[in-house]
């Protein structure tokens, strides 16, 4: 009954509620699932852009759940503590966990790694006040 409720909304061009999109209730911003290692954006409670694949924080290092907003975005970031280049990064906990280009092939010391296109889009898209919902 719910897919077929949203789909009539969608055909009418209701927009379907983000909780739609794997529980994440954000209206405008991004989601992770970390237990699918994906991540997607959200605009006007519609997923706008995703799934992309991801990868996040390895044990010792995990990318905390619970939903944060976004603080800055650097386009070069380079990691001091980790040595190394961090492309679109788009900050959203004040331990310095972030969305950025890197190998999704790797668990990361916290920070979301995503393709290089996807890396773009979000950063691109996600503004500053913007919430990030991260769920186990």
């Amino acid at each position: 009954m719910r897919v077929l409720v949203a789909t009539v909304l969608l055909t009418l061009g209701f927009a379907v509620p983000a909780q739609a999109a794997g529980g994440c209730t954000v209206y405008n911003g991004a989601c992770l699932e970390k237990h699918t290692n994906q991540a997607w954006l959200v605009y006007n409670g519609v997923r706008s852009y995703g799934p992309v694949p991801v990868s996040h924080g390895k044990p010792g290092y995990e990318t905390p759940v619970g939903t944060f907003s976004v603080l800055r975005k650097v386009k070069n970031e380079w990691s001091r503590p980790y040595n190394g280049p961090m492309p679109n990064a788009v900050y959203f906990t004040t331990t310095g966990i972030a969305f950025h280009q890197g190998d999704t092939n790797v668990q990361s010391h916290g920070c979301v790694r995503l393709p290089a296109d996807a890396s773009l889009v979000f950063y691109d898209n996600l503004a500053i006040g913007e919430k990030v919902q991260v769920l186990p």
